[in-house]
Order: C-alpha cells, then sequence, then structure tokens
C-alpha cells in the first residue's frame, strides 16, 4: 500500500520544490497553478502513450485490438451509433468528471502552494473515503445504493481525527498570531 503512494508523493513533493525555487527565483511571484496543472497532465498523458503497450498486456487486450477500443470508446463519448446502448448520460457525464477533476486538482495546487507537501497529501488521502462514501448514495447511473462496512467508518474516523489532531496546533498557533 505504501508502494502505491510512490508516484503521488513525488509529484507532490516536486510540485512543492517549483512552488518554492518559483518564489525565489521571481522575488515573491508565483508559477500559476493552471500552468503546473497543465504541465502535470500533459506528462500524465505521456506516460500513458509510452506505457500503453506494456498496460495492453496488464489488461489482457492485445496490443493490436487498441486502435478499434479507441473507436469504440470515441463512439461511445460522443453517444452514437450501435455503441450509444451502455453509453447513457455521456458526452455529458464525463466532460463533468473532467471538470470537477479539474477542479478538484487545482484546489490541491492551491493548498500544497500555500501550504506544504504533507497537508496536501493528507488531504488527497481524505479524498478517498469522502468519494467512496458519495458513490454510496442513491445518485444516478449508479445502480443501486449499498451500505458501507463498520471497518470503513472506523477507518474513515480514525483518518479525519488524526486529520484534526494534526492540524489542530496550526489552527491555534494561527489564532495567537491574529
Amino acid at each position: 500500500m505504501i508502494l502505491s503512494f510512490l508516484f503521488q508523493a513525488g509529484d507532490t513533493i516536486l510540485k512543492e520544490i517549483i512552488f518554492l525555487d518559483a518564489a525565489k527565483k521571481l522575488k515573491g511571484g508565483s508559477v500559476d497553478l493552471f500552468v503546473i496543472n497543465s504541465f502535470g497532465s500533459g506528462f500524465q498523458a505521456l506516460f500513458i502513450l509510452l506505457l500503453l503497450p506494456f498496460l495492453s498486456r496488464l489488461w489482457g487486450v492485445p496490443f493490436y485490438q487498441l486502435p478499434s477500443y479507441f473507436k469504440d470508446g470515441a463512439a461511445c463519448f460522443v453517444n452514437v451509433g450501435s455503441l450509444a446502448k451502455g453509453c447513457e448520460g455521456a458526452p455529458l457525464l464525463p466532460l463533468l468528471f473532467i471538470l470537477i477533476n479539474m477542479g478538484f486538482n487545482i484546489s490541491l495546487l492551491h493548498l500544497l502552494k500555500i501550504s506544504s507537501a504533507l497537508v496536501s497529501s493528507l488531504a488527497a488521502t481524505f479524498s478517498v473515503p469522502l468519494s467512496i462514501y458519495m458513490f454510496t448514495l442513491p445518485l444516478p447511473y449508479l445502480g443501486v445504493d449499498c451500505t458501507l462496512p463498520p471497518g470503513f467508518l472506523v477507518g474513515a474516523a480514525v483518518l479525519v481525527i488524526g486529520l484534526f489532531v494534526y492540524n489542530l496546533p496550526h489552527a491555534v498557533e494561527a489564532t495567537k498570531v491574529q
């Protein structure tokens, strides 16, 4: 599990270094959040394309079938043709996901800019159980709502209490400064 956070942690630390270095070199100025987000997204796309042969084998899809997968995915996205069955909500739902994801990423970048890599990583960690909880609600297109096991609720409570305890001294210190 710790290994799964390796790339996210490296990414967050690299972005924190970029913000700190920009503040020094730009004499108090700052790098635009949208520029950092765009470069991050561009490099994600580049590495996905470079890793596509390996990933297709991992997914059990022969590499030569990938063009037909892309064609079918594009047809489903624009909601046309015989593949339109099972593509309800397209293209509105995928575009809504992209907008919300961009907003989330820019919010995390802003948090990283005004705080530290640790606080940003903790906030991203908190978003996971929150997202899981949201997907248990009776939302359209998700099917039947479900219940969460007690272990998940206990784990989420421990996480929230840990975040609160970590941030409590910082909040008290900020109140004393004002």
